[in-house]
């Protein structure tokens, strides 16, 4: 069998490197809460992203629309809804979509480092279970790009093209 033609012409791989620049502080405004993205489609809604996460933190319930794969660098956190399960060194944890949960990592320790890809939006809710609003990968990518430039940092991601018509 012959060789594919090519589909996709690269001049340089598409790659990021997080030791290049430092995370962006506060994720939306979520003291504690430092990303690296990697890649962000807002179109398919697909965000892939490095975080730190400080101790003691906990982020707002929230239900998941798509499926998550999220993997533990370093640290340790749980779901408030499974706190004998929680995740360390090297856990992968999949999540399918139609979850609810809330993020913490325990006081105690240091920071705690994942890599995640998120499908789809997170609904988020107060603890009284109260609507406080969505985070989807248009959402996220707003925010990015507006941290890039107001924390003066100059890191890059891969960031997913715009659909458009064919040419004639």
């Amino acid at each position: 069998m012959a060789l594919p033609a090519v589909q996709t012409e690269q001049d340089r791989l598409l790659t990021v490197d997080t030791t290049a620049h430092p995370f962006l502080k506060s994720l939306g405004g979520h003291a504690g809460t430092d990303i690296f993205p990697l890649y962000l489609d807002p179109y398919n809604g697909l965000m892939v992203m490095r975080a730190r996460f400080a101790p003691g933190l906990t982020l707002p319930l929230h239900f998941h629309t798509g499926a998550v794969h999220m993997y533990t660098i370093s640290g340790c956190w749980y779901y408030t809804e499974y706190p004998d399960q929680k995740q360390t060194d090297g856990c992968y944890l999949f999540e399918p979509g139609g979850s609810i949960h809330q993020f913490n990592t325990p006081a105690d320790g240091g920071p705690t480092e994942v890599i995640f890809m998120l499908f789809g939006c997170n609904v988020n809710y107060m603890p009284d279970g109260t609507f406080l609003g969505l985070s989807d990968a248009g959402l996220i990518k707003n925010w990015v790009d507006r941290a890039v430039q107001e924390q003066d940092n100059g890191l890059q991601y891969i960031a997913a093209a715009a659909p458009s018509y064919s040419a004639k």
